[in-house]
C-alpha cells in the first residue's frame, strides 16, 4: 500500500536565529546513531537550524535515546504509526518546516565541522541550483560510492551486469555510472546526481518539482528527484569541501532481505517510469528479469548469512545494481 504525496506547506517564517535551513531526519530503528546525527547538525556553526525527526514506526529506542541527549527546543519529532516508506517520511517532516532551504539527511550521517554552512554557501551562489550535495565519505575517510554520479539508464545497468563496464572503463556508453574512481574536483561542480544521504534543497525548487515519490518505498527515490531536478532546468551541485560521513545499512541491518527486496523493486520501478518510452520493450523486459535474477542470488546470500556461512555468491554479486545503500 503508498499513499498519496504530502502536500507541501508554504514557507511561513525562517528557523529562528534569522534565515536558516530546516533539515528533515527520517528514522527506523538507527538506535544511537540518530543522536549522533542530530548532535552533528546542531553543532555547526553560523547557520540557524529547525530539526523533524519523522520516525517510521521503530521498535528500538533510538527515539528515547534522542530526547534524553538532545533537549533541545530545536528539535522536534515526528512518530508515524505505519512505515509507509523512507520518501513518504521525507514528506511528512517536510511539510513540517518552514526553511527556504531544506536538508534531507540520513539518521547514520554525520555532519563534519562547517559541512552545512558550506553547502548553504554554495547555494547561494549559484541560483540556478535546485539542490547540492556533500562529499560523502565511509567511516574510514574514503569517499562512498554514488555520492556523485550519473543517473542510470537500462542500458547502464545491462554494462554493469555484464561486467562491460570494467572492459571499457573509460568509454561514455560503457563506463560506470559511479564517479568515486574520479578524482575529486577541485571546486563545486554540477553532477546528474548526488547521493541521498544528504541533500541540500531549495524549498521554491521543490514547489516547481514536486515532493519525492512515495510510489517509491525505500532506494531510488534520490536518483528520480536528481532526474526530475535535471528536467526542470535546475542543477544539481556536488560541493566537495563539505563532509559528511556515512555508516551505511544501519536501519536496514535488521531486515536485510526486505530492504534488499524494496531496492530490486524500486529499481524496476525507477527504470520503467523515466525509459520505458525510449527503450524498446523487449529489452526493457530483458533488464527486468537481469534486476529479478540478481534479487535471487542475493536472496540467497542474505539467507546463507543468516546461517552462518560464506558462499561463492558474494563473489558474484558483490555491489550494489544502482542506488546507494543508506539505510
Amino acid at each position: 500500500m503508498t499513499a498519496a504525496p504530502v502536500a507541501i506547506r508554504p514557507p511561513v517564517v525562517p528557523p529562528p536565529g534569522g534565515a536558516g535551513v530546516s533539515v528533515v531526519i527520517v528514522n527506523f530503528n538507527a538506535g544511537d546513531y540518530l543522536a549522533a546525527a542530530v548532535e552533528s547538525v546542531l553543532a555547526q556553526e553560523g547557520v540557524a537550524v529547525e530539526v523533524v525527526v519523522v520516525d517510521n514506526d521503530s521498535a528500538d529506542r533510538s527515539l528515547a535515546r534522542l530526547a534524553e541527549r538532545m533537549p533541545d527546543a530545536r528539535v522536534r519529532t515526528i512518530r508515524l504509526q505505519r512505515n509507509f516508506g523512507f520518501a513518504h517520511a521525507c514528506n511528512v517532516g517536510l511539510a513540517e518546516t518552514k526553511g527556504d532551504l531544506v536538508l534531507f539527511l540520513n539518521p547514520d550521517c554525520r555532519m563534519r565541522v562547517g559541512a552545512l554552512r558550506h553547502l548553504v554557501a554554495e547555494m547561494e551562489a549559484h541560483a540556478e541550483v535546485g539542490m547540492a550535495g556533500p562529499l560523502v565519505v565511509n567511516p574510514d575517510g574514503t569517499e562512498q560510492r554514488g555520492c556523485r554520479r550519473d543517473v542510470p539508464n537500462p542500458w547502464q545497468i545491462f554494462c554493469v551486469a555484464f561486467g562491460l563496464h570494467r572492459l571499457m572503463p573509460k568509454h561514455p556508453r560503457f563506463r560506470a555510472y559511479t564517479h568515486e574512481g574520479v578524482p575529486l574536483p577541485e571546486r563545486p561542480s554540477l553532477v546528474p546526481a548526488i547521493s541521498g544521504a544528504c541533500m541540500l534543497v531549495r524549498r521554491a525548487a521543490i514547489n516547481r518539482v514536486g515532493t519525492l515519490d512515495p510510489s517509491f518505498f525505500l532506494h531510488f527515490e534520490d536518483l528520480d528527484w536528481c532526474l526530475r531536478f535535471e528536467r526542470a532546468g535546475l542543477g544539481v551541485l556536488f560541493v566537495p569541501g563539505a563532509v559528511v560521513e556515512h555508516t551505511q545499512g544501519v536501519c536496514s541491518a535488521s531486515r536485510p532481505l526486505r530492504t534488499e527486496a524494496a531496492k530490486h523493486r524500486s529499481l524496476v520501478r525507477f527504470l520503467r517510469k523515466n525509459f520505458a518510452g525510449f527503450y524498446p520493450s523487449s529489452f526493457m523486459a530483458v533488464v527486468s528479469a537481469m534486476v529479478a535474477l540478481r534479487f535471487g542470488l542475493v536472496a540467497l546470500r542474505v539467507l546463507a548469512r543468516r546461517r552462518g556461512r560464506r558462499t561463492a555468491w558474494d563473489a558474484l554479486i558483490r555491489g550494489p545494481v544502482g542506488g546507494t545503500p543508506r539505510r
